[in-house]
């Protein structure tokens, strides 16, 4: 059973978490998940558990345990839909490469 686990403080580890989840049953994998260009954790994890009675026992048992300060918050992992996601904006100005409309002063009318 795959596990998502919210509110996960920016300092835990994933050896932290595996530990906590292995109180309920055997941990397949533990990770946290990171932004991609900071490495920053970005407050939620991922658990795998190989039997769904063990992810039902870490669901009931470490929903709300503190670790590293903050209370964690675990649900069963929705999966992943397959429909496609909206384009990630470009916050470099602009629309999208474009220069903004400016086209060099060569406007004649």
């Amino acid at each position: 059973m795959n596990l998502f686990v919210g509110n996960v403080s920016r300092t835990a580890t994933e050896e932290q978490l595996k530990a906590l989840f292995e109180r309920f049953g055997r941990v397949s994998s533990a990770r946290i998940i990171k932004d991609r260009f900071t490495g920053e954790a970005r407050g939620f994890a991922f658990v795998e558990m190989p039997s769904d009675e063990e992810g039902q026992a870490a669901i009931a048992g470490a929903n709300g345990v503190e670790l590293e300060g903050r209370p964690l918050r675990v649900n069963e992992a929705r999966p992943r839909s397959d429909a496609p996601r909206a384009p990630r904006r470009d916050f470099r100005g602009g629309n999208g490469g474009s220069n903004g409309g400016y086209s060099g002063g060569n406007n004649r009318y």
